[in-house]
């Protein structure tokens, strides 16, 4: 026997052991590829999910946003219908036919004023108060009309004036108002 097949014998173990190491080392890294594939896809699926929940939150904000910003505006709308009606109101009593104003303030005065109270009212009206009270004409204020009653002694003041009763009738009124105009 020569050296030959010795030789040939270990070439082909050689071979036999190269290619299940080759082999052995492609099934790891296929394996490896395929976990670092696997875990990509994870990592990308997780990704996604935080980016889409990101998109959903930040929609939900515009939304939500837009809502409020669509209710303020509602509400200032609101609120300046109310402000011009109550204007209009207030016109509408400053030049009201002094007939009609007569009368509104011979009922204020004798339902509220005692003898001896002290009256007050706009400049306007100081001429009818003088005739219908009897009662000592106090002083001019600021008012669209109406009057107010001061006790004798100055201890108690009662606010009959058109603004103010404008104003508690307004605030009395103004869920009601609101209802109406919200529709």
């Amino acid at each position: 026997m020569g050296l030959e097949p010795i030789v040939d014998e270990i070439l082909k173990k050689g071979k036999e052991q190269s290619d299940a190491i080759l082999q052995e080392a492609e099934k790891e890294a296929n394996e490896i590829l395929e976990k670092a594939e696997s875990d990509a896809a994870k990592l990308r699926a997780e990704k996604e999910e935080a980016v889409r929940m990101e998109v959903e939150q930040l929609k939900k904000q515009e939304v939500s946003s837009a809502h409020l910003q669509m209710k303020r505006a509602l509400l200032n709308a609101r609120q300046g219908l109310l402000e011009e009606v109550q204007n209009n109101v207030a016109e509408r009593i400053a030049s009201m036919p002094s007939e009609k104003n007569e009368k509104f303030l011979d009922a204020l005065l004798k339902k509220h004023a005692e003898p001896g109270s002290k009256i007050y009212s706009n400049e306007k009206d100081r001429t009818i108060v003088e005739k219908i009270s009897g009662s000592p004409y106090a002083g001019k204020i600021q008012c669209i009309g109406g009057v107010v009653i001061e006790s004798s002694d100055g201890s108690v003041q009662y606010d009959y004036t058109y603004d103010t009763l404008l104003k508690d009738l307004s605030e009395r009124s103004l869920k009601q108002i609101s209802d109406i105009l919200s529709g």
